[in-house]
């Protein structure tokens, strides 16, 4: 026909008639999601996995021998901005510090909260030459700071410090993992009760722990990727059924967890 081209794939017309037809197998979407791992079962996985023990502040023993300084902060201080020379690993002592990036749209997101005896700041020691996030304090923090270099040889001469150092980044990958799936999966009622569970140490036998770091709705906001109005609606929800309080802050209950395992 004309206008029409013929390709020959090297097969003959005999060999097309004797191949098996292709037969599609339909999994019901039940049996997908017993088969497939976290989205689908994001929920009930956190029924089922136990909470991570608490991370214990470094002792005064580990940083013996490591060249420090501390820097005071006062809340909404920034402590590094994104683009800033990447030259340093920070650690809190004390208060709360909060992670976000800007886009080029000039869209923020809140990305981390770090508490106090967790490290930021790390991605220095993988070569990284800028900050990829904005660093800012929550509230009045004290942070410990630590050159690169001092910090590695550190890590080479201190096996116990350098074990400490590995259980704070594989912590710090599984929560990336997890509110990754948690982005994706779930709606923003859903996102917003877990991460004020996590704000509030869920899982942690101290009861002090139930208390968020002083944090405003815009600030939920975009960690969760949501409008203000839309966590100043969920929040009042909560407050109604009484999964948190207001009482000169914010306290959470651990029934708002079934916000989270709700289907």
């Amino acid at each position: 026909m004309a206008g029409r081209q013929r390709f020959d794939t090297g097969r003959s017309r005999e060999a097309d008639l004797h191949t098996p037809p292709v037969r599609a197998t339909v999994i019901p979407v039940s049996d997908r999601q017993r088969t497939l791992p976290g989205p689908f079962a994001t929920a009930q996985m956190m029924t089922k996995l136990k909470p991570a023990a608490p991370i214990k502040p470094v002792t005064a023993t580990e940083w013996t021998g490591l060249r420090t300084h501390r820097v005071n902060y006062e809340p909404s201080a920034t402590i590094f901005a994104q683009g800033d020379p990447a030259t340093s690993v920070m650690y809190v002592e004390t208060g709360a510090v909060r992670l976000s990036v800007l886009s080029h749209a000039g869209k923020e997101a809140v990305i981390a909260v770090i508490d106090a005896g967790h490290f930021f700041g790390e991605g220095c020691l993988a070569s990284q030459t800028q900050r990829m996030a904005t660093a800012s304090a929550m509230s009045a923090a004290c942070v410990k700071v630590i050159e690169k270099q001092d910090m590695v040889r550190h890590l080479h001469a201190r096996p116990a410090f350098a074990d400490r150092f590995l259980t704070h980044m594989l912590t710090r990958n599984i929560r990336i993992e997890e509110d990754l799936i948690d982005q994706l999966f779930n709606s923003s009622e859903k996102r917003l009760a877990r991460t004020l569970l996590l704000l509030a140490r869920y899982g942690e036998p101290e009861v002090s722990h139930r208390a968020l770091p002083r944090v405003s709705q815009e600030t939920l906001a975009e960690m969760i990727g949501t409008t203000r109005s839309r966590v100043n609606f969920f929040m009042n929800k909560f407050r109604k059924l009484g999964f948190v309080e207001y009482n000169g802050g914010l306290k959470v209950n651990n029934s708002l967890l079934s916000v989270v395992l709700r289907e």
